[in-house]
């Protein structure tokens, strides 16, 4: 059985709707069973449920979180229990949403109250996929009348898309869809496609492209309003063939992550990437078939949003690795993907097909 729970978020007005039911047809045409759970703040306001009945918007988003995750932890049980070999959970917005219509210190204290911590709650989704209000790139179809929850208008949309873009970047497999299509329809095609891209149908396929870069202005980085910094301490094991395997601790101050990969190279920039979450317990026996010819990577991840594009900048922390300077990368749908490089980076030269700027070369002992 295999059961992956994703986010559909977005800002106001930019197609979650009509996104969910499309995906929903066509995953099930896929053989999947695909479960969704309904947007919880519209679900509560309808109910009168809202900022003005609650004694304050910090009480209303407590209630939100409250249902969001029970709603969460009962259809994951629910999954568990289902004859199916694959399952789609789809959350319409996720509990990290929250963060978007808050105060950063609100926001940190009610995950106090709950016993969460921000990485791991950010993290507890398998993907994000975030579709841009229409007030963005289609203002002509932006509308408050198909939700009667929604009340912001075009530049408060504006605001509210950009605030939940930050919030969830970070995550290890975000994307987000814009305006640039033609038409709508076009617009929820390429929501399709980026789920089925990531769920691996009918191959988990990893397209990427990686640049050696000028190390950045570190200040100049976390200005960016969406930058999110990750923590990654990465390790390979022995394989016994030709696979890259590696087990890689992500987040920050004693709140991490755990994850297994294997990458098969396919050709050229594709790779089939396995991924999986393990235990702290599970890393830390994998850490035992640790390859002795490579070294442990220690690096600052920088996360940030350019022009619709997801980029990664990797700082290392190991001073024998790349002297000062730093590697970039950007993730593709389609390896002929036009590429927005981000013009407050200076570009060293593109080393996609360069086999030594693999963090698995970089990581061989000299």
């Amino acid at each position: 059985m295999e059961i992956k729970k994703i986010v559909l978020t977005g800002g106001p007005c930019a197609g979650k709707s009509t996104g969910i039911s499309k995906v929903q047809e066509y995953f099930k045409n896929k053989g999947y069973v695909v479960l969704i759970i309904e947007e919880t703040a519209t679900e509560l306001s309808l109910g009168g449920i809202n900022n003005t009945s609650c004694r304050s918007s910090f009480e209303f988003q407590k209630y939100i979180f409250t249902l969001q995750m029970y709603k969460e932890k009962f259809f994951e049980n629910v999954a568990k229990n289902m004859d199916a070999d694959k399952i789609l959970i789809i959350c319409d917005r996720g509990a990290m949403d929250a963060k978007a219509y808050m105060g950063k210190d609100e926001f940190l204290k009610m995950l106090e109250d709950f016993s969460y911590s921000e990485t791991n709650l950010r993290d507890s989704y398998d993907a994000v996929f975030h579709l841009v209000t229409a007030a963005n790139g289609a203002e002509e179809f932006y509308s408050k009348e198909n939700n009667a929850a929604r009340t912001e208008t075009p530049e408060e949309a504006r605001i509210v898309d950009k605030k939940i873009i930050s919030v969830w970047s970070g995550h290890q497999h975000f994307r987000v869809i814009d305006n640039q299509k033609v038409d709508f329809n076009q617009k929820i095609t390429h929501l399709i496609s980026e789920i089925a891209h990531y769920l691996g149908e009918p191959e988990p396929y990893e397209i990427e492209r990686k640049y050696l870069i000028k190390c950045p202005d570190i200040h100049q980085l976390e200005s960016i309003e969406n930058c999110t910094r990750v923590k990654i301490v990465q390790t390979y094991l022995n394989s016994g063939n030709n696979d890259e395997v590696r087990v890689r601790r992500r987040g920050e101050n004693g709140d991490y992550v755990y994850t297994k990969t294997v990458k098969r190279t396919i050709d050229g920039m594709k790779r089939v990437k396995i991924e999986k979450r393990i235990s702290k317990e599970e890393y830390l026996k994998e850490l035992a078939n640790a390859d002795p010819a490579r070294i442990t990577i220690e690096k600052d991840r920088y996360c940030f949003i350019f022009e619709n594009q997801y980029w990664e900048v990797d700082i290392f922390s190991n001073p024998e690795i790349l002297n000062g300077m730093a590697l970039l990368e950007v993730e593709l749908r389609d390896e002929y993907d036009k590429i927005h490089f981000p013009n407050f980076i200076e570009q060293i030269k593109d080393v996609t097909y360069d086999s030594k700027f693999k963090n698995a070369s970089l990581a061989l002992k000299s």
